[in-house]
């Protein structure tokens, strides 16, 4: 792996680490939540400036079905990244407090709301685009290069696993609500233990992820079919 790939899948995973630290807001206050943002910020210049190649790559090439998926969803987390840290700044207290911003402290509100928890959802699904990068990263660390029946079926079984508790912690927390704005005010049962809020989110992450990947594999599946029956048969040879 070379030094820029590997800086490359820091920043990605210290974005993921932030993220997770900013969804439990609740668990820290406001001071140390703006300078989580700030961090964030920094990180998701590093990233786009990491993946330039691929930003300038935008307007070439052919738009095949996963290519959409992947584009549509870079759009939509870079939409609700920008929402949410522009409303951020502009209700800040104390890490960007020096700016001239008045007023309008509601909707920078509602849309902090909005973004934050569709950013935290894109984002997720975000990332099952470099998940068979980081499962093969994670094999060739265990040593193991060949493929295995095993191992794969408990690899579905645990995501199968954790992908139903997301969707039991989606329910358990509310998250429609905040998406579609049916609530502008975010409940917190203080009385739940902070790791198992932690728990919820890292599930309904892993749902995200994994709805996105084999969405991404059927996609896949289905151009690798098309080609083949558009491809012209081979002749058999006496």
């Amino acid at each position: 792996m070379g030094n820029k790939t590997a800086v490359r899948h820091l920043v990605d995973l210290l974005m993921t680490v932030v993220l997770v630290l900013l969804m439990a807001y609740f668990l820290t206050d406001q001071e140390i939540h703006e300078w989580l943002g700030a961090g964030m910020l920094v990180l998701f210049i590093a990233h786009h400036l990491l993946n330039r190649k691929w930003l300038r790559a935008l307007n070439r090439g052919k738009y095949t079905p996963y290519r959409v998926l992947q584009t549509a969803l870079a759009l939509l987390v870079l939409l609700c990244m920008l929402g949410s840290m522009l409303s951020g700044i502009w209700m800040s207290r104390y890490v960007f407090d020096f700016l001239p911003t008045q007023g309008h402290m509601g909707l920078a509100r509602t849309a902090h709301l909005l973004c934050a928890y569709w950013g935290f959802l894109l984002l997720s699904a975000h990332l099952s685009l470099h998940w068979g990068i980081i499962l093969g990263v994670v094999r060739k660390a265990a040593g193991n290069r060949k493929p295995s029946a095993l191992r794969t079926t408990a690899l579905r079984v645990l995501t199968a696993g954790i992908s139903g508790y997301g969707v039991y912690a989606f329910v358990r927390q509310h998250i429609a609500d905040y998406l579609f704005l049916r609530s502008h005010f975010v409940f917190f049962d203080y009385e739940q233990p902070p790791v198992l809020y932690f728990l919820d989110l890292l599930a309904m992450m892993g749902l995200c992820i994994a709805i996105s990947y084999y969405l991404g594999r059927a996609l896949q599946h289905c151009m690798n079919r098309t080609a083949g029956r558009n491809s012209p048969q081979k002749e058999d040879h006496p």
